[in-house]
Parts: C-alpha cells; structure tokens; sequence
C-alpha cells in the first residue's frame, strides 16, 4: 500500500486550471481499483492519495498519467508500507 503525498509548486489558480481533469483521473483510478482514498490538505497546499498497486513502479506509471503530473503543478512524495492493523471493516485492505 502506497501513500502519495503531493504538494503543489504553483498557485492555486494554476493548479485549477487543471482541477477537473485531475478528478477525472482519479475516478479512472477508484473504478481500476488503484486508489482508496484521496482529498485536499488542509490547508489546500496540494493532497493526499491512498493507493495501493503491484508495486512501486506500477504506481509511479499510474501516476505519470496524472494531469497535475503532466502539467508539472505538484511534487509528488510516495511513501510504501504494509498495514499491520486495521479498523473493523478495513480488514478487506489486508490482501
């Protein structure tokens, strides 16, 4: 399981001249299965994703296809781990 932290390296109106392709990309990504959660940093100097994939360099590719990447407004910082525990019903994570 990967989280993906990014931080936006522009303002905020250059960030959303590309907000509703970004939430584009991730709806492809809930429905692949890729991301699990995903929301704004408070306060809004980029985001947060929860993903998990194959492996690391199956997400770097998936994140490559990010609008917010392609356009070069954030950086992106990726942190993997193995949940060892989890909240009753997040047990179906552990797979």
């Amino acid at each position: 399981m990967f989280v993906v932290s990014l931080t936006y390296k522009v303002a905020l109106s250059d960030v959303d001249q590309h907000i509703d392709a970004h939430i584009a990309y991730l709806e492809k990504q809930y429905a692949d299965g890729h991301f699990l959660a995903s929301g704004r940093k408070v306060p809004r100097t980029g985001g947060i994703i929860l993903a998990q994939a194959k492996d690391r360099e199956h997400l770097d590719t998936i994140l490559r296809a990010d609008p917010f990447y392609q356009a070069d407004v954030a950086d992106y910082d990726v942190m993997e781990f193995e949940p060892s525990m989890f909240a009753e019903g997040l047990d179906a994570l552990n797979g």
